[in-house]
């Protein structure tokens, strides 16, 4: 029988536990933030300019992989195996080509939508209840990707913008005075480009962690990823630069300071050590319903202080939709996680719990 000194015993190492983590918190929703105003930087760039978004992403994942190789230095320490070599380097092609998918989403679906549409790796979980034959979280799994398409649907109706929102006439007072209200309706096929994005990233995150067993090892091999999808970037970023798509802008492209500088340092750098804190310490990965909650909550700021077409509403509606969906989708069995530890070096596909993606 449990003793009342136990038990507030208890009650105290879970307070001191809270009160360890609140500054990570803190740090967690700040470099998210910064993440999302690099986001919101380089969609005005990229849409004022005209620039092309190979050549900016590939002007960006050059310092960007510099700095992670000084200071990750891969070639120090205890000498890397080929069977972490190689899928770090054929990871970063899947980077490279995900980085291209959600830059162009961005640039035609807006921020809100390019975001979001991040998330939707969770459906890697219906994957894993298809694959591992957990016939119990099938139905769950599919309610969720169910939810997740919902939501992506109505995004793509414009629900999350003032001028397209079920909601218009609420809001018609703030639409007058909205600065940017360009974003048109879009259909699911110009969702796919960000949606299939999104899969890509949990993908490289799965195999990162896959590859990378502790976290020093897993940092020294990212430094290597992403020099990896900058190699495999040049060749597409100077075909681009030959055939002369938007040769106006990519002229432009090195003085773009804070939008180039802000994707550099915030939207490639600083948010992997914030993700990998916030996954080691905070046991909060990207797709899940709490990551969902910080991005929400910055992106409801960034689209008021930038003045966009924007419906609150909407976009709550949108975004519940989404984190329920989230949550399906990557449900344990209730039972089985109250009784076993998770391993999270041993799931392949993973869930909420059990870290299904990596950030980056």
């Amino acid at each position: 029988m449990i003793s009342p000194t136990q038990i507030s015993e208890g009650r105290g190492s879970q307070n001191s536990a809270s009160f360890r983590e609140t500054p990570l918190q803190i740090i967690h929703i700040i470099g998210n933030f910064m993440r999302i105003w690099s986001v919101y930087s380089m969609y005005r760039f990229l849409s004022q300019t005209g620039a092309s978004v190979v050549l900016f992403i590939f002007s960006c994942l050059i310092p960007s992989s510099v700095i992670f190789l000084a200071l990750q230095k891969p070639w120090k320490g205890r000498p890397l195996t080929n069977a972490q070599v190689v899928p770090s380097i054929i990871n970063g092609g899947i980077t490279a080509l995900y980085f291209i998918l959600w830059g162009k989403g961005l640039k035609s679906c807006g921020p809100v939508r390019a975001i979001l549409a991040e998330y939707s790796g969770a459906v890697l979980g219906v994957l894993s209840a298809l694959l591992y034959g957990w016939k119990g979280h099938i139905w769950k799994k599919v309610g969720g990707l169910i939810a997740m398409l919902t939501s992506f649907y109505f995004l793509s109706l414009g629900w999350a913008t003032a001028t397209s929102s079920p909601f218009y006439i609420l809001l018609k007072e703030y639409i007058l005075d909205t600065e940017n209200r360009t974003e048109r309706v879009l259909g699911m096929k110009e969702m796919a480009i960000p949606i299939f994005a999104g899969i890509l990233s949990a993908l490289r995150r799965v195999i990162a962690r896959r590859v990378s067993l502790k976290n020093q090892l897993k940092r020294r091999l990212h430094a290597i990823t992403t020099a990896s999808a900058t190699c495999f970037l040049f060749p597409v970023a100077m075909w681009d630069m030959i055939i002369g798509t938007s040769s106006e802008g990519s002229r432009q492209l090195p003085f773009s300071t804070w939008a180039y500088l802000s994707t550099i340092l915030f939207g490639i750098i600083l948010i992997f050590y914030v993700d990998s804190i916030a996954e080691e310490r905070l046991h909060m990965v990207f797709s899940s319903p709490r990551h969902l909650m910080v991005a929400g909550g910055c992106i409801i700021v960034m689209e008021i202080v930038y003045k966009m077409d924007f419906s609150l509403p909407g976009f709550l509606i949108c975004s519940i939709i989404l984190g329920f969906g989230i949550f399906e989708a990557t449900s344990l069995d209730r039972n089985r996680k109250g009784s076993q530890t998770p391993d999270l070096s041993n799931e392949i596909l993973g869930d909420q719990i059990q870290m299904h993606s990596l950030p980056t």
